[in-house]
């Protein structure tokens, strides 16, 4: 049962919990808060390094598949005590971009919609679930984003539905914050 209405201190603490070699990963929908606490996060516990599913996404229909290479080739290893590795995304020039790798042993915060799953649950201890209200979600993306966004909208709040009703990733967690 998930820890309902977490605070960054109750986060940490199980952070904390984990050893130095934790793994964490963070959820929610687009405009949840889920970089914003990634980084607090970070910043409370200075040792986890903090990789965001924005890197990996292969453009504005690859939010399964973003998550999926950060399951199989990042968590999955490092959890085993194996490097990680990952490619990027070139969102300019929506192509492939560089290799990433992550040494074992590396203290990691993954951060983005879809990367908590059945699979990601298995080999992460820590695992958070972002909510925020509808009308609050999407003015903070836009703000963030701005015109880049609003037309791709609708289209990942799609793929963000099917993640919920594919995986209930909130059922998942071992906490629920509320941003």
């Amino acid at each position: 049962m998930p820890q309902v209405g977490a605070s960054l201190a109750d986060i940490a603490a199980s952070v904390d919990a984990c050893g130095a070699s934790g793994l964490v990963v963070i959820d929610g929908r687009s405009g949840a808060g889920k970089t914003t606490l990634a980084r607090r996060l970070a910043a409370a516990r200075p040792a986890f390094r903090v990789l965001s599913l924005d890197q990996l996404y292969p453009g504005w229909d690859g939010l399964r598949r973003g998550a999926d290479a950060a399951i199989s080739g990042v968590l999955v290893p490092l959890a085993q005590g194996r490097h990680g590795r990952w490619q990027g995304w070139d969102w300019n020039a929506d192509e492939p971009a560089a290799w990433h790798e992550i040494a074992a042993g590396t203290a990691l915060i993954v951060e983005g919609s879809g990367i908590l799953t059945p699979t990601a649950a298995a080999v992460t201890p820590v695992r958070v679930w972002v909510e925020a209200d509808d009308t609050v979600r999407r003015e903070r993306a836009l703000r963030r984003d701005g015109e880049t966004y609003a037309p791709h909208w609708e289209r990942w709040a799609t793929q963000e539905r099917e993640h919920l009703g594919l995986n209930d990733p909130r059922s998942l967690a071992t906490h629920v914050a509320r941003a």
